[in-house]
């Protein structure tokens, strides 16, 4: 529904915010309603804050309050509201500030993404671009990499190796593969992306972070690449995957933010959530060295069937584990290929 004003009322709620009857009108050729500044307003950050969260409660924005707080020490330079000392907080905006603040706001009313609206996320210790669509990285595939970094610094102890190999399927943001690297120097990674689009945001984080050198980025698809895969990828320590796994019947489940902006081919895993799965399993015992291991994310549904499929299917890989993340739901899967006294 396309609202036309919102009311003086709402803008004097929080004194100071405008000493004229402004009334702030939403764009006539949006969609959804962008929204223009007010004119001669004059409001600090702390009002804004909350003239905002209170505007995207009105419109049924999930996480109003956060949002407005993330986008205004976006435009003040800062990551969060805390790193703003307090007097920067009750300044008054200026104009340039209150643009940004306006313009960026009416993108998150049309629900774009947080991380979409300001071009960056955190992920571990990195900030990352970002950009539509590619897959905004959720907190639990934080944990997918502390498992590998886990397993990785004990393959390093045990063995004195100087150099490791791996793949990750699905770079998106290159987020993984990113985190690993800048965790473990003597680590190389192949990594691949079937959008062009992700395979560009992977190279642009990893130039800014100086890790470029040590990461080869391809704009292969599993499903349709194996071939070409084996010829370009050497032989890998592990591969690493937050592969697509939503069953298809769910997506139409997810919020409006996620399928109106995020890219759905890295959403949707196929009828049973393992199209993309499966191929991975499949390049296991051509590319994994001796011993070499596969992590993966996967749907708390998940594991036991993949633990069946590779008892079943697939004699050469092992099924080591099942790690539950912070909820306890069973989201990570570990398997090693076999060696010769497996």
């Amino acid at each position: 529904m396309l609202f036309k004003t919102i009311c003086f009322r709402l803008m004097h709620r929080y004194s100071g915010v405008s000493k004229h009857r402004s009334v702030v009108r939403l764009s006539s050729s949006a969609a959804e309603g962008a929204v223009a500044p007010p004119a001669n307003c004059r409001i600090t950050a702390e009002q804004a804050v909350r003239l905002w969260a209170q505007h995207f409660t009105l419109h049924g924005i999930s996480e109003p309050l956060l949002s407005s707080q993330y986008i205004i020490s976006h435009v003040l330079g800062q990551k969060t509201l805390e790193c703003v000392p307090r007097k920067r907080l009750r300044d008054t905006l200026t104009d340039r500030e209150i643009e940004s603040v306006w313009k960026l706001c009416s993108k998150r009313l049309m629900r774009m993404p947080v991380q979409y609206v300001i071009e960056e996320w955190d992920f571990r210790d990195l900030t990352l671009k970002m950009k539509p669509p590619v897959f905004i990285p959720r907190p639990e595939t934080e944990e997918l990499v502390s498992l590998v970094l886990e397993d990785l610094r004990l393959i390093q102890g045990e063995s004195h190796r100087t150099d490791l190999r791996g793949l990750e399927v699905g770079c998106g943001s290159g987020a993984i593969s990113l985190s690993l690297l800048c965790s473990i120097p003597q680590l190389r990674v192949f990594a691949l992306d079937q959008s062009q689009t992700a395979v560009c945001l992977t190279t642009e984080n990893a130039n800014r972070m100086g890790l470029q050198d040590r990461l080869d980025v391809h704009h292969l698809d599993v499903i349709k690449d194996a071939d070409a895969i084996l010829r370009e990828c050497d032989p890998v320590d592990f591969i690493v995957s937050n592969p697509p796994y939503l069953l298809s019947q769910d997506m139409k489940t997810l919020q409006t933010e996620i399928l109106r902006f995020e890219d759905h081919a890295a959403l949707d895993g196929g009828l049973d959530g393992l199209s993309v799965i499966r191929p991975i399993l499949g390049l296991c015992s051509k590319l994994l060295t001796k011993r070499g291991r596969v992590y993966l994310e996967v749907a708390p549904c998940h594991p036991p069937v993949i633990q069946q499929l590779i008892e079943e299917k697939m004699p050469g890989l092992l099924y080591l584990e099942t790690h539950c993340d912070l909820t306890n739901r069973p989201r990570f899967c570990i398997l090693q290929k076999k060696g010769e006294d497996d």
